[in-house]
């Protein structure tokens, strides 16, 4: 076979050298006109870090007075307005009582009815009955006496042949039935009503005297009075109203003592407790908050509208009297406060596939990819216990999009 010339060697050798020098050329002008990557910062700072959870909820008094009509009738005076603060007893409604007091006094009649029946029971029947038995003893008494002598005279005449055996047996016979029925009127003067008469009787005064106190209870209703100082907060009734049996006639409460029933989603749930500090804004005051703290978290889930919330019991610590019962607030709950611990915000921070915490620190112009522990966090900020100190720079993302890399050239943005 023949050797190649050197023309044709030389082709060849040419254009491989052409392809070096335009891949030369190509890194060269490249890495002069290379631009560093841009990326955004922050320091490492000490601060508190503080996380909270918000809901909705509803004001309502610790101590809370309510007025309802305990029969159908007429408001006959109403002695206070709606907004008035009033002191413990003071007369605040009264309704007609005619009917009432009617009810009372027939009330009271059939006790009295109960508790006489019942007496006569345990004393065998009334005076009456008693002395006209006491009356039918002495009688029967007297007739045994009578006919025990005309016995006696007869067994005598008997003896004499002056009377008959037949007259002797008629007079023993009848003197053995004034026995018997002296006998029974005895046992009715001890014993004429059994255990069963006494139980009933007994029974008959106890639903009587039930009867009675209610119609009390009903009647001393018709009158309302302050059971403690406060504000009278809802006056739904006029003089002269009608209303009917449990409606309600007033409302009443100590707005200094008041509290928040809030619903907070079921996966908040867990990270409530009691004496959490929380803030309590109502959107009909805006910039005014009130401060208070969790007095009680739920026990279980119920279902409020579409969610499933637990009611938690938010104690008002700073009420000055403008919250009303029954209003919508908006409630913040603060479920962890560490103050001055090392943070850095949380788009600085990325995790690894093997789970491993990092950020990008920036030194002497480079991206330096640096390990953190990490501890608590909330939306913006993470906690850091190891791996960076008070200062330090650290990269909270490119501006053009890019993905950093360790030890890549980068140019901090300027801050505006």
């Amino acid at each position: 076979m023949p050797s190649p010339t050197p023309s044709r060697l030389r082709k060849p050798l040419l254009v491989a050298f052409s392809l070096v020098l335009l891949v030369a050329v190509v890194f060269g002008l490249r890495d002069l006109l290379h631009e560093d990557v841009v990326v955004s910062t922050a320091n490492a700072e000490h601060r508190d870090l503080v996380t909270t959870t918000g809901t909705n909820g509803k004001v309502e008094p610790v101590d809370n007075f309510q007025a309802h009509s305990p029969y159908p009738g007429v408001i006959q005076h109403i002695y206070v307005h709606q907004g008035d603060t009033v002191a413990k007893n003071k007369l605040l409604l009264a309704m007609d009582d005619s009917d009432a007091r009617v009810r009372v006094a027939a009330a009271l009649a059939a006790l009295r009815s109960a508790e006489l029946a019942l007496r006569n029971i345990e004393q065998n029947g009334s005076q009456e009955e008693r002395f006209s038995l006491s009356s039918q003893i002495a009688s029967a008494t007297l007739r045994k006496s009578q006919d025990a002598r005309d016995l006696a005279m007869l067994q005598g005449l008997q003896a004499s042949g002056a009377a008959t055996s037949i007259e002797v047996a008629n007079a023993q016979e009848k003197l053995k039935q004034d026995d018997n029925s002296l006998q029974l009127l005895q046992q009715r003067k001890t014993g004429r009503f059994s255990s069963d008469d006494v139980a009933h009787a007994t029974a008959q005064v106890a639903d009587a005297q039930a009867s009675y106190a209610f119609a009390q209870s009903v009647l001393a209703q018709a009158i309302v009075r302050a059971p403690f100082a406060g504000t009278v907060y809802s006056l739904p009734v006029r003089d002269s109203d009608y209303v009917n049996a449990g409606e309600t006639l007033l409302q009443m409460a100590n707005l200094s003592q008041i509290r928040v029933r809030a619903f907070f989603d079921e996966p908040e749930l867990g990270k409530l407790a009691v004496g959490q500090f929380a803030k309590i804004e109502w959107d009909a005051k805006p910039g005014m908050s009130w401060h208070g703290h969790v007095e009680r978290v739920p026990s279980t889930v119920i279902s409020y509208g579409t969610r499933n919330v637990g009611e938690v019991l938010v104690s008002v610590d700073s009420s000055d009297g403008t919250l009303l019962p029954n209003t919508n607030v908006n409630v913040r709950v603060t479920i962890l406060n560490k103050p001055n611990v090392l943070t850095v915000p949380r788009e600085a921070l990325t995790t690894a596939p093997n789970s491993e915490d990092y950020v990008f620190r920036i030194l002497d112009g480079k991206a330096v990819r640096t390990p953190v522990k990490i501890g608590d966090l909330n939306l913006t900020s993470v906690e850091i216990l190891d791996g960076l100190k008070q200062g330090d720079t650290v990269a909270l993302g490119t501006l053009g999009g890019q993905t950093l890399t360790d030890g890549e050239s980068v140019r901090v943005a300027q801050r505006p």
